[in-house]
């Protein structure tokens, strides 16, 4: 979206819903979803109750609101970060470092995502999920096509169907990026990505 064109009015609206999802955000993350009421947001933004909901039907549709922007955002980071190298191993290392770097920048965000969407919750994800679902098959496909590229480049063997080395290099990362969510000091996310990556090029089995 180009700001330089809004009008004024409509550039002070934007202004506004970022000040209010901000506030949703923090109070989430202090008390998660299902403590924290509009009329509190509103109060932490400084806006009457009623402003707060011209800009949001309920605190479920704030609430996905602010998922899909942040969802959004860390897609558009993985996309960029693979596009800025030719050759493919450096294409995933470059996907690994980002993951990291996203993941650390956004941990609020993320403990509220995974905290809220477990079991029973997923009412309150069912607004959304097909958007995501949707930004993460073209993601992985893009995925996918770097570890097709490289085997047509006879600089991967073709070991596996590139979908499944793409999910498998996805949820390996997950993996390093949930543990160290739960004890940060105890396992940090590897500062080298060629640790998460070597579980996929070196493998088990000593030839």
């Amino acid at each position: 979206m180009d700001h330089k064109k809004l009008s004024r009015r409509e550039r002070e609206k934007l202004a506004q819903r970022r000040e209010m999802l901000a506030a949703a955000l923090e109070l989430f993350s202090e008390k998660g979803y299902h403590n924290v009421s509009m009329q509190q947001i509103a109060e932490k933004a400084e806006f009457a109750i009623g402003t707060l909901y011209k800009f949001f039907n309920s605190k479920e549709d704030l609430y996905q609101a602010l998922i899909l922007e942040k969802h959004l955002k860390f897609h558009e980071a993985l996309t960029k970060a693979v596009a800025e190298e030719d050759d493919e191993i450096e294409k995933l290392r470059k996907y690994v470092q980002a993951k990291g770097e996203v993941f650390r920048a956004n941990v609020s965000m993320i403990r509220i995502y995974f905290a809220e969407t477990q079991g029973a919750r997923y009412n309150v994800m069912a607004g959304f999920n097909t958007e995501i679902r949707q930004r993460r098959s073209k993601f992985m496909q893009t995925l996918a096509g770097i570890f097709e590229s490289g085997m047509k480049k006879k600089r991967f063997r073709r070991i596996a169907d590139p979908h499944h080395l793409a999910i498998a290099l996805d949820s390996i990362s997950n993996a390093f990026l949930f543990l160290w969510l739960d004890e940060p000091e105890r396992h940090p996310y590897p500062e080298d990505p060629d640790t998460v990556l070597n579980i996929l090029f070196k493998g088990l089995l000593d030839d």
